[in-house]
């Protein structure tokens, strides 16, 4: 991960531009018509990410929110359908699309920990940052904010 941030994104040849300021949540916001930007503790390093792929949406509280500490969703478009994890100036992770009913509207939950461990640090000996992301298929909605550690 860079400049504090990985990208959900469908793109090609050049990377969107992401947002100047960071949302109300903290962790995730939509970025039209690229797909989202997720914020990160670290400022350059790995992270771990685990994706969910779902064709609705996950009871409140599925995984446990004790385990994390923040959760946030939001809607994001994918008019092309291949919505993935990109990082900035790194190869894409090898993670699955996100879009499992192609192109349309998804609401997006992402689950966060660790991310004042090591905050704006470039190089750490172990990963201490975890996300989970859930994507399923669904209407526009507004921004949720399950469960917020930093206010």
């Amino acid at each position: 991960m860079n400049y504090h941030q990985f990208l959900l994104a469908e793109w090609s040849d050049a990377p969107p531009t992401p947002p100047a300021d960071r949302p109300a949540n903290g962790l995730i916001t939509p970025d039209p018509p690229w797909g989202a930007v997720i914020y990160t503790g670290i400022a350059t390093g790995a992270v771990a990410v685990s994706v969910e792929l779902r064709r609705q949406a996950p009871p409140p509280g599925a995984p446990s929110w004790d385990e994390w500490e923040e959760v946030a969703e939001v809607t994001v478009e994918a008019p092309v359908g291949q919505l993935r994890v990109y990082a900035l100036m790194e190869d894409p992770p090898d993670l699955p699309p996100l879009t499992i009913a192609g192109p349309g509207t998804y609401r997006v939950r992402v689950h966060a920990r660790g991310r004042d461990i090591a905050y704006d640090l470039s190089l750490v000996d172990e990963i201490v940052e975890d996300y989970l992301i859930q994507v399923w298929p669904g209407p526009p909605g507004p921004e949720v904010i399950h469960k917020q550690a930093d206010v």
